[in-house]
């Protein structure tokens, strides 16, 4: 199939959509109205690129037929390029790209200086935060003794959140001299950074009536609401793998807020999040096994990047990506590097693909 025979496929898929949302049966059937609705609007982004291709197309075969020659020489660079821009819209999108996140930081081996350097993490993605638009809001944490984080777990919301920032799963280990060194040795510690699609209610199945709910005292900053109210809140839950049918408990404290009710919404939407991470594992590790690369793997325990500080030098290892821009890279100036990935991947998936 030629590449104009499959956009007249989209153009009919996109008309059966179109028709399909405005359904009031489809809209009652929430799970099925979302889902048509991200799928109208990949189409609508891939149908901008394909009538700007056809009609390229078109203007050079009217320009070739009265010898129009600098609309020949204007248009004949274009197409190629316009071809090139499609395919890749072509591709077809992992339903998780447009999902809000939940990240987790925590520091790996190392001891203090992981908790430092987790905390040198948290902040250059805060950084990053800021640059993009995307905001961001801290759910729990715990400190490390010399500062930074042991853990940190903090919500990011935005556009195309899970899409951009889904490469950064994975160990991140750091070459420097610690702040605790007194003899001014070169250390390597590492921390992991996990990022989680967030689920939606309909997409994840929770019995809540077998949550056990504790409620605490929220410690750190907060005057003297901190002593007085139990607004921290903690669940259990006992978890089935549909797979194995192996139960393990999974454990959420939130204290985010001084306001229980909300803690509690939002340690349960961490839930569903986590649940849903450890069921979609399968479809992760299926991706991972088709590609050449890692930089699609769902697998945390890879080692990803390397922070060396003494030469300035951030390496992905993904992709033998290599930078020394160290410091404007801890500042959250990291767009280069998911760029790379995403051209790293793009390219591997068209190979993949028929186009």
């Amino acid at each position: 199939m030629n590449i104009l025979d499959k956009i007249d496929g989209l153009e009919a898929k996109f008309h059966e959509v179109s028709l399909l949302i405005t359904d009031p049966a489809v809209i009652a059937d929430q799970a099925r109205y979302v889902r048509l609705n991200r799928e109208y609007h990949d189409l609508e982004r891939v149908l901008v690129v394909a009538r700007k291709y056809r009609q390229a197309l078109e203007d050079l075969k009217e320009a070739k037929e009265i010898n129009y020659k600098e609309a020949i020489d204007e248009l004949e660079p274009q197409i190629p390029k316009l071809e090139e821009e499609l395919k890749l819209q072509m591709l077809p999108q992992d339903p998780e790209d447009g999902k809000n996140v939940v990240m987790e930081i925590r520091g790996g081996t190392g001891g203090d200086e992981a908790a430092i350097f987790a905390g040198d993490l948290f902040r250059m993605y805060t950084k990053y935060f800021e640059l993009k638009g995307f905001k961001y809001s801290v759910s729990s944490f715990n400190e490390g003794a010399a500062g930074g984080y042991k853990e940190i777990i903090f919500n990011v919301t935005g556009q195309n959140v899970y899409g951009t920032l889904k490469y950064e799963s994975g160990v991140h280990r750091v070459q420097r001299v610690p702040v605790t060194e007194t003899q001014g040795r070169v250390h390597t510690s590492a921390a992991t950074v996990a990022v989680l699609p967030e689920a939606d209610e309909f997409e994840v199945h929770i019995n809540e009536g077998e949550i056990k709910w504790e409620t605490f005292r929220s410690g750190g900053a907060g005057g003297q609401n901190v002593n007085k109210v139990e607004s921290g809140v903690r669940l259990r839950y006992n978890w089935k793998n549909p797979n194995t049918g192996e139960v393990q408990e999974i454990l959420i404290e939130c204290t985010e807020t001084r306001d229980q009710p909300k803690n509690k919404e939002r340690a349960l939407s961490r839930l569903r999040t986590q649940i849903y991470d450890k069921e979609h594992q399968k479809y992760i590790d299926d991706i991972a096994a088709r590609r050449k690369t890692m930089v699609s793997t769902g697998d945390r325990s890879a080692k990803i990047r390397t922070y060396n500080y003494p030469q300035g030098r951030i390496t992905d290892h993904r992709i033998g990506y290599t930078v020394y821009n160290l410091a404007a890279f801890m500042d959250g100036d990291i767009q280069g590097v998911i760029d790379a990935l995403q051209v790293a991947e793009n390219a591997e998936r068209l190979k993949e693909s028929e186009l």
